[in-house]
């Protein structure tokens, strides 16, 4: 039983991806009071204006146990209602003891066996091919065998934790995706030593854009649902969002709900997909079950899926409204420059690298023409020149590390969490290529309508 509670506060996990920010700005307006919770001051989440408190935290990369140790001691505040997940580990933590958490605070998030089909990718693709949705031909490392083909080799497991990879979970680094050349053997012990389990490999899907179906669940019931196209990510071959359009697809919405219908979904998810140009098929790639990193731009469209998820954990009637936009563009315009960076300075094997002068072009013009920014906002600006900050300091970073040796594998995770795998990202502008005509789209939940 929850007890009676005398406040109204939100706990968000702070970390580098705008998401955090995004559900400040949503809740607090709404009287929601918000605690932001990091292992770092240096979150731009610390910085809003938006932010009532901040609580110092763990980091759960290096310390998983005792951040979730962290988090229940704050759902025991008698003015905590619930916390939101904005990474894989936040997930982890607040599904694996769900129990204890339900006995403090409301608890929108799926059960740990229900989490696990999603965070070990064996387990989601027998799921998906269950609900008849199509994905990549994958396999463990030690029985894949043709290695002629285009293949990516990639994490079985989205995030490092104990009921994954045993008690020496924390030696390990699961790593992120890698780019096997045709006719390329990875080495079978080293890549299993290094990651502390068999990782997998994928075919690759030569389609040059990612598509996101974006929900909110009530124990299998879609509550709220939206979708994207990411167009550019953080390197020219892919990687966590720099710039998407909204876009509404039927096929795509029908893939989406039939995997989250077949999991039962509880809570948050971004399915991700990938089109193969050999059939036409949207083809899973992972689920997210959390928030994802390009949250901001769902918000602008007209998803507010930060005050969907309160209003689902306060047992209030939510109203999602009609539609949201379709055809809106936005950016995270730290995303734009590494895009710009990699496009300047890097090389990943299967990717054709495009020109700079046009990859500054479609920059330039996606931004005159969709001037949406995830932190660049009038009303609070602190959070965008703290992530101004952090770039600064990543990338001064980075030059003392620029005489260890380069990683065979694009290590596009950011501070999302999130690994690369193995997309690129198209300059096309027009988001009506593959969606519907109309410029609005079903938000509720309700039944999927071919035509809006």
């Amino acid at each position: 039983m929850q007890r009676h509670r005398n406040g109204t506060s939100v706990v968000v996990p702070g970390i580098g991806a705008p998401s955090s920010v995004a559900c400040l700005r949503s809740l607090r307006p709404r009287g929601v009071r918000t605690i932001v919770g990091s292992e770092t001051r240096t979150t731009p989440a610390a910085t809003s204006g938006y932010r009532d408190e901040f609580v110092g935290l763990p980091d759960p990369v290096t310390d998983l146990p005792e951040y979730g140790d962290a988090l229940l001691s704050l759902a025991e505040r008698s003015d905590v209602q619930t916390i939101i997940p904005v990474r894989e580990e936040d997930i982890y933590v607040l599904a694996e003891r769900k129990d204890a958490f339900a006995d403090e605070i409301a608890t929108p998030w799926p059960d740990f066996d229900t989490l696990r089909r999603v965070q070990d990718r064996i387990d989601l693709f027998d799921a998906a091919d269950a609900a008849g949705v199509a994905a990549p031909e994958t396999e463990r490392l030690d029985e894949w065998d043709d290695w002629n083909r285009e293949t990516i080799v990639k994490p079985r497991y989205t995030v490092a934790a104990p009921e994954y990879l045993g008690p020496t979970f924390d030696r390990a680094e699961i790593g992120s995706t890698e780019y096997q050349r045709p006719g390329s053997r990875p080495n079978q012990a080293a890549e299993i030593e290094k990651r502390g389990h068999v990782p997998l490999v994928q075919e690759r899907i030569p389609d040059s854009r990612e598509f996101g179906f974006f929900a909110l669940y009530d124990r299998g019931d879609p509550v709220a649902t939206f979708q994207h196209c990411q167009r550019r990510g953080w390197e020219y071959c892919g990687g966590p969002s720099a710039y998407r359009e909204s876009v509404h697809i039927p096929e795509l919405e029908t893939a989406g709900r039939a995997l989250l219908g077949e999991l039962e979904w509880h809570g948050l998810a971004m399915v991700e997909f990938l089109r193969d140009p050999a059939d036409g098929e949207f083809k899973l790639m992972e689920i997210n079950p959390r928030f994802w990193s390009s949250l901001p731009f769902s918000v602008r469209a007209g998803a507010d899926f930060p005050y969907y998820y309160w209003q689902m954990a306060m047992d209030e009637r939510i109203e999602t409204g009609p539609t949201y936009e379709v055809g809106m563009g936005g950016h995270l315009l730290r995303g734009e420059l590494s895009y710009l960076h990699s496009v300047a300075t890097k090389e990943y094997p299967l990717v054709d690298r495009p020109s700079l002068k046009e990859a500054a072009r479609e920059v330039t013009s996606s931004i005159f023409q969709h001037p949406r920014f995830d932190y660049a906002v009038a009303d609070d600006p602190v959070p965008f020149f703290q992530d101004g900050v952090n770039l600064v300091r990543a990338w001064l970073h980075s030059r003392s590390d620029a005489d260890q040796p380069a990683e065979a594998a694009p290590e596009a995770m950011a501070e999302t969490g999130r690994p690369d795998d193995g997309r690129t990202e198209s300059t096309e502008t027009s988001p009506t290529v593959d969606g519907d005509s109309t410029r609005s789209a079903q938000t509720d939940g309700g039944p999927r309508s071919e035509s809006r």
